[in-house]
């Protein structure tokens, strides 16, 4: 049973967690991880991610494996991106039209709909707080998204994100201008980036 003892400590020095995807790089097979599940010394939160039993779970990573087509946007994107500092209760997760069904039973999730032409503009891979790679919104498309769906935000941290990336040394205007002409969003941009810079 070493196999069993080997995936362990790779679970140990990965922070606690492991996914089905790891399992290839470490050349294991899923069967141990059944194994480890039945003797309670790995738990099973979502669909490919596994924990050590009293180990902070990442609902960033276990919300996006639900539905690959999932991707981090609005508040949840600015939080993600240092924007805001309020840690998220509701989740925004943007999807193609005609997704979202994975996501019925999960009522900590805010489901935003785009055209499927429009669903990977602006998207990044980044690192959630727990250091797993997930998919978001980079600054730029956020903005776009925010300004777009300001009606359904708190208002604290709409303005308090727009102050936060006037002050961006690294905000890129022409890209954000360009995100919203294709999200149809240029006019309303265009005021706030006059206003605020």
């Amino acid at each position: 049973m070493r196999k069993k003892e080997e995936l362990l400590n790779i679970v140990n020095r990965n922070g606690g967690y492991i996914t089905t995807r790891d399992l290839t790089k470490y050349n294991i097979n899923r069967r141990f991880l059944a194994l480890l599940v039945k003797e309670e010394k790995l738990i099973r939160v979502s669909r490919g991610y596994y924990t050590l039993p009293n180990t902070f779970s990442d609902d960033f990573y276990i919300i996006l494996s639900k539905c690959k087509k999932a991707v981090f946007s609005d508040a949840t994107a600015l939080y993600l991106h240092n924007l805001s500092d309020r840690t998220p209760l509701i989740y925004d997760v943007t999807l193609p039209y005609g997704y979202g069904n994975c996501y019925k039973d999960m009522p900590n999730v805010c489901l935003h709909y785009v055209k499927n032409a429009n669903i990977n503009l602006g998207m990044i891979e980044i690192e959630s707080p727990f250091g797993m790679k997930i998919k978001t919104y980079d600054i730029e498309r956020t903005i776009c998204d925010i300004i777009k769906n300001k009606n359904k935000m708190d208002i604290e941290i709409f303005v308090k994100a727009l102050k936060e990336y006037s002050r961006l040394k690294n905000k890129d205007i022409n890209k954000l201008m360009k995100y919203a002409k294709k999200l149809n969003v240029e006019k309303k941009v265009r005021e706030y980036m006059e206003v605020l810079l």
